[in-house]
């Protein structure tokens, strides 16, 4: 339990993602043996797993991280991760195994990521990332190192956010994914938004990004890849911009991001409140608090760090104007909603 509090509370290390990389394409990765006891498994064990995993993720989409965490991990410490050390099993289903358990271990990274606890986040990220390549999947691969990109630029590491997203495009084209190449490009863009100087190199990783996304979107995709659609890669565009400090093109695909699927909860709130910073940022204050007051809504309830921090952003991009009525007004009623937020200390 000790041990347990230290990684929950541990902080980010900065160079452990740039070893996992190195070591996703050198090695070694010698396949665990098959282990001599333990109950035969198979593709029904296997099938369960994902079911699980799935469930847990659309509880996530819509209640935050914070209500799905601990089942998730009880679930991959208690039942999944006895298979792995024990389970006796074909070569082909203990790929599949690995697999799996490397998507829902991904699945507990994110949950720890969206309580901000970015540490404990990152080790996990690390594990599924050596399961996937237990797994021999690169597609899966692929997926884990963006998903340590968008965490790099979350935490400030531009450059590292860059180095995650290329190592995920060479994965993503082993693994002959399309859509998956276009993920990775835009993650890639978004790190250089994210540096002094890279408004033209995030310029062109987005137009590589745009020339592939109509052959990505309609070629054959993963189940864990469902959720990359039209919305939710100008979801992505829309926080290039952001980062370039360009409100009106932010503007432009926050609108077009809100075109998504409504179960994603939290994801709608980010976009909507990016929607409402850009909109702050322009002085069109009345359409800014009006989206202010939906994103609020829409993050009572939610247990996500990721979204409170989103929702101070645009309190940041109202602070100028708190001296107008409705501004003042808004204020007030984002403390009131979400008391959490202590937004009074972000005001000017």
């Amino acid at each position: 339990m000790e041990q347990q509090r230290t990684l929950v509370s541990s902080d980010f290390d900065h160079g452990a993602f740039s070893v996992a990389a190195l070591r996703w394409f050198t090695g070694p990765w010698d396949p665990a043996p098959p282990p001599a006891t333990g109950r035969r498994i198979g593709f029904a064990d296997i099938e369960e797993i994902r079911q699980v995993t799935s469930a847990f993720r659309i509880l996530d989409n819509r209640l935050g991280g914070g209500h799905v965490r601990s089942p998730v991990v009880e679930y991959l410490h208690t039942h999944v991760g006895p298979l792995l050390r024990d389970g006796r099993a074909t070569q082909q289903v203990r790929q599949e195994l690995f697999a799996a358990a490397a998507d829902l271990t991904k699945l507990a990274a994110w949950l720890y990521h969206d309580l901000d606890r970015q540490g404990i986040a990152q080790r996990y990220l690390i594990q599924a990332l050596a399961m996937a390549r237990h797994a021999d999947d690169h597609g899966l691969g692929a997926e884990i190192l963006a998903a340590m990109s968008q965490q790099a630029h979350y935490v400030a590491q531009a450059g590292q956010a860059v180095d995650m997203a290329r190592t995920a495009q060479a994965a993503a084209r082993r693994a002959g994914l399309p859509v998956l190449m276009t993920e990775c490009e835009v993650m890639e863009a978004h790190g250089y938004a994210a540096q002094e100087g890279g408004a033209r190199a995030c310029a062109r990783a987005l137009t590589r990004a745009e020339a592939g996304y109509d052959r990505a979107t309609t070629a054959e995709r993963p189940p864990w890849l469902d959720y990359f659609d039209e919305a939710y890669f100008a979801a992505k565009i829309a926080h290039c911009f952001r980062d370039l400090g360009r409100p009106v093109e932010v503007e432009e695909y926050a609108r077009k991001s809100l075109r998504m699927d409504p179960t994603y909860r939290r994801g709608k709130t980010f976009n909507i409140a990016i929607l409402a910073m850009s909109l702050a940022e322009q002085g069109r204050l009345e359409e800014a608090v009006e989206e202010g007051r939906t994103a609020v809504d829409m993050a009572a309830g939610l247990t996500s760090a990721r979204v409170y921090r989103y929702i101070r952003d645009v309190l940041g991009a109202l602070g100028p104007h708190a001296g107008e009525r409705d501004v003042a007004e808004f204020m007030d009623y984002a403390e009131e909603r979400l008391p959490a937020l202590r937004v009074r200390a972000a005001r000017p």
